[in-house]
């Protein structure tokens, strides 16, 4: 198993001391640096500045959101981007969600699986440089009809192959990730229920290809925060606000993903409530709403130690890439914590 870093949204205040994240896990050995985007900032241009900026940490989107760019334009800059850090990008894809999608790009949420399917296969048709032409439900290239005419991509990525990853989180989503992608963005993780949450989908997946999971990067996202055993309960607070946001708000009632992986984990009644005093306004409510046990679950808290532990059974539950989200209010704090996971990994015995 091996470490990644997420860095989350930039533009923020904090760029500066995002960078210097990046560069310390790059010291570190960290094998990837995730940036995200919502509606602020873009991730194209945050790993390019990280990229440049670092020598040996592979940089990837998580995600470049569907709605925002057409899929020859993604496959130009992932192109790009692997062509100028010298081979280190990893791309990853995600449809977003109906209120970013649909408020902010003016693009419907419909179909959102066969919409990932096709845009798959033009970014990877595209980025094989051959003439471009598809016919699909979504994308028909070129346009019948008009001017237009097959054309090849002109960059020449680093690697034939740039590693493609899809966010997914439901059943459906997670089968025909396994079935199309080269790894899975997951958050929300909890080993106890990886298995039945995500393994056993994206396993269905990989079988459907003909494939197994070897090879595939079952990569999660999890906050990190390093302190006293006794202290689990105070840092597992210090969560509450991020895990309320998602499970309560990141959506509408009927279509949060993030609310329906919470009941799939046994934790039905808790969702709903978190979701009702969330969209009701209560957000001191909804945070206090969450149990205990789901953040634990979902996090990696306490001692070195203890994080050792979490890490080995996220290893013997099938992760192949563990990303950390490292908390603190300081820069020294999240470096703190950066180190925090490498010496967890050493003895974990995974490093």
């Amino acid at each position: 198993m091996q470490l990644g870093i997420n860095l989350g949204y930039w533009g923020a205040g904090m760029d500066a001391d995002n960078l210097a994240v990046a560069q310390e896990a790059d010291r570190l050995g960290y094998a990837v640096c995730w940036a995200a985007e919502a509606y602020g900032s873009d991730a194209a241009t945050v790993l390019t500045w990280v990229a440049a900026q670092t020598e040996r940490i592979d940089v990837g989107s998580a995600i470049f959101q569907i709605p925002a760019r057409q899929p020859a334009m993604t496959a130009m800059t992932a192109a790009t981007l692997d062509s100028l850090s010298g081979g280190r990008f990893r791309l990853g894809l995600g449809v977003s969600g109906p209120q970013v999608s649909e408020g902010w790009y003016g693009v419907k949420f419909d179909k959102p699986l066969a919409r990932t399917r096709e845009y798959v296969e033009i970014v990877r048709k595209a980025m094989t440089r051959e003439r471009l032409s598809y016919e699909g439900q979504h994308w028909t290239l070129p346009l019948p009809g008009g001017p237009g005419k097959p054309i090849k991509l002109t960059v020449h990525p680093e690697r034939e192959h740039i590693p493609l990853y899809i966010a997914a989180i439901g059943p459906k989503n997670l089968e025909q990730t396994g079935e199309i992608a080269d790894g899975a963005l997951l958050i929300f993780p909890s080993a106890d229920h990886l298995e039945d949450t995500a393994i056993q989908y994206l396993r269905a997946g990989r079988e459907k290809a003909g494939k197994t999971l070897d090879g595939f990067d079952v990569c999660p996202t999890l906050p990190l925060a390093v302190g006293d055993d006794k202290d689990v309960a105070a840092l597992a607070d210090t969560f509450r606000p991020y895990t309320a946001l998602y499970v309560g708000g990141m959506g509408s009632r009927k279509q949060n993903f993030y609310n329906q992986l919470a009941q799939r984990m046994g934790y039905e009644k808790e969702a709903a409530e978190i979701q009702d005093k969330y969209l009701s306004g209560d957000k001191q409510g909804a945070a206090a709403a969450i149990p205990h046990d789901l953040i634990d679950k979902t996090t990696l808290l306490g001692s070195v130690d203890r994080i050792a532990d979490r890490m080995q059974a996220y290893a013997a539950a099938g992760v192949t890439t563990l990303t950390l989200a490292p908390a603190g209010f300081t820069l020294d704090e999240r470096i703190a914590s950066l180190r925090a996971g490498t010496e967890a990994m050493e003895r974990a015995g995974l490093a």
